[in-house]
């Protein structure tokens, strides 16, 4: 984001603390498809993320008024939809793992549908989204985003010094992914 969409952005969260409706929809407007953007490269699934997303924002908009520092609210943001993600991946850990007990059982084990989605921006988005999830999301939030390293920290509630290694890492696996794209 723009430094004019940052106060933009700070503005409307006071607004919104302030108890002004408009405020909170002109808010999801600003910050949602990049909430949703988050939640896509987390779980790789665009509908599933944007369930998740949808289930945030309720939480987000029910915590605006705790906020004590309007311009951390992107990053505030981030780690809520950062954490349901994690609840949601964990469930379907529990219902994959239910699934294949089933399975075993003789029973029919449901699809699990995973669509995936190919310029020069395609291709790194698609070696974005081919890294581990949590490069995945670090790259994406610092670079993307353009989030400070302190700001993805706080979003995905991990130490700044993990935020640097992944980011190491990320640019690393980046790097090799597309070696073979751009010599060809």
């Amino acid at each position: 984001m723009r430094k004019q969409e940052h106060v933009y952005e700070e503005y409307l969260v006071m607004c919104a603390q302030a108890g002004e409706r408009d405020a909170h929809r002109q808010l999801v407007a600003l910050r949602g498809p990049r909430l949703l953007a988050h939640a896509t490269r987390l779980l790789g699934n665009r509908e599933e993320a944007r369930d998740v997303v949808q289930d945030g924002w309720i939480e987000i908009l029910r915590g605006l008024k705790g906020l004590r520092e309007p311009r951390a609210f992107a990053s505030w943001a981030t780690r809520i939809i950062t954490r349901r993600c994690a609840r949601y991946v964990d469930g379907q850990i529990r219902w994959r793992k239910l699934g294949e007990a089933m399975w075993c059982e003789g029973q029919i084990m449901p699809d699990d549908p995973n669509p995936m989605g190919g310029d020069e921006m395609r291709m790194l988005r698609g070696a974005i989204a081919a890294l581990p999830a949590a490069q995945s999301a670090t790259i994406a939030l610092f670079h993307l985003e353009e989030m400070s390293v302190a700001e993805v920290a706080t979003a995905l509630d991990i130490p700044r010094g993990t935020v640097k290694t992944r980011l190491m890492h990320a640019r690393e696996n980046l790097k090799h992914a597309l070696k073979g794209v751009t010599n060809d």
